[in-house]
């Protein structure tokens, strides 16, 4: 199975990318993982946020094939603990889908079409945070998972 995150618009400190470019190497002695950016739409200021939201999940679902499994990163998603975050994954390794697909939306969150096309809404606080560190926390908790499921010291440390 391969793993991929998707996320709107770059990420421009300079040491979260650090960050989140360690957690990405570590990663990949466990599965494939590809972390793509879609580009901020171009003229947003001058879109409604319902138009944004739009444009936005046109890009979103061009990146997605029909076998996918879609994970929105969402306020009003599950929260789960760690390891249960490390069960949902093998729980997808062994359903013997290809690809797991999570995605992280725009400032506004995704349009009805996304939401229509997802499997699921995944929740990683109650608390909100930037977009921009929702990347590296949701690639280390990926990483967190799949220390879990090998039970290495990582999750104890």
């Amino acid at each position: 199975m391969n793993i991929k995150l998707i996320a709107i618009g770059k990420t421009d400190n300079k040491n979260l990318q650090t960050l989140m470019a360690d957690y990405q190497k570590r990663l990949g002695f466990y599965i494939k993982f590809e972390f793509e950016i879609i580009p901020d739409i171009k003229n947003a200021k001058n879109l409604s946020e319902a138009q944004q939201k739009q444009k936005e999940g046109e890009q979103i679902l061009s990146k997605v094939s029909a076998s996918d499994v879609l994970i929105l990163l969402d306020e009003n998603g599950k929260h789960m603990t760690s390891e249960a975050f490390s069960s949902y994954l093998q729980k997808h390794m062994n359903s013997g889908i290809k690809q797991l697909v999570f995605v992280i939306g725009g400032p506004y969150g995704f349009s009805q079409e996304v939401y229509n096309k997802s499997d699921g809404k995944l929740s990683l606080s109650k608390m909100t945070f930037s977009h921009q560190m929702i990347r590296l926390f949701f690639i280390e908790q990926l990483y967190r998972g799949f220390t879990i499921l090998r039970n290495e010291p990582y999750h104890h440390r």
